[in-house]
């Protein structure tokens, strides 16, 4: 839960500390306005050419982004003092990721919907996940609402794919 002041970061900050590079996403998550937009958008571009190079890259870059999520997410959070700065966009890197390989199929209608709603669920937090995002503390609290709103982006992909929604 993000319950104090987020620290302004700025890029000196990101040289100074290499993780911090990961945790804000390159620099995305400096953006002033809609850093996790930022993020996800850059996340998505990102993973782009990973995908086009082959399907089992992908998986092994998600499950990296995974595994090393919470070491990234954390520490980056630990360098500025505050959980869950909203700058910190490791988390919808690796969202981003897991939708992007749960889709029906590879192309630029279901990459914009996955962005849409992956960003809709990861802003509203409906329950549970908002649950986590208060409860759930350190890197892998950090890392966990983002990935249950890819759950929820994929649920609602494949119901609108299949005909049930």
């Amino acid at each position: 839960m993000k319950t104090q002041q987020p620290k302004p970061v700025r890029w000196t900050d990101l040289n100074r500390h290499p993780v911090m590079w990961l945790g804000f996403g390159f620099g995305s998550g400096l953006a002033p306005k809609g850093p996790g937009t930022a993020g996800t958008l850059l996340g998505l571009l990102l993973f782009l050419p990973i995908l086009l190079w082959s399907e089992a890259a992908a998986w092994s870059v998600l499950a990296l982004a995974l595994v090393f999520g919470s070491y990234i997410c954390g520490e980056s959070a630990r360098q500025i003092g505050v959980h869950d700065h909203g700058g910190i966009v490791w988390d919808e890197f690796a969202g981003i990721w897991l939708v992007l390989l749960a889709l029906p199929e590879q192309s630029w209608l279901y990459w914009t919907m996955a962005f849409i709603f992956f960003r809709i669920f990861d802003i509203v937090k409906p329950w549970p996940i908002r649950w986590a995002d208060q409860k759930v503390s350190g890197g892998f609290g950090i890392m966990l609402d983002d990935i249950m709103a890819a759950c929820y982006a994929i649920i609602i992909i494949w119901a609108l794919q299949t005909g049930f929604l």
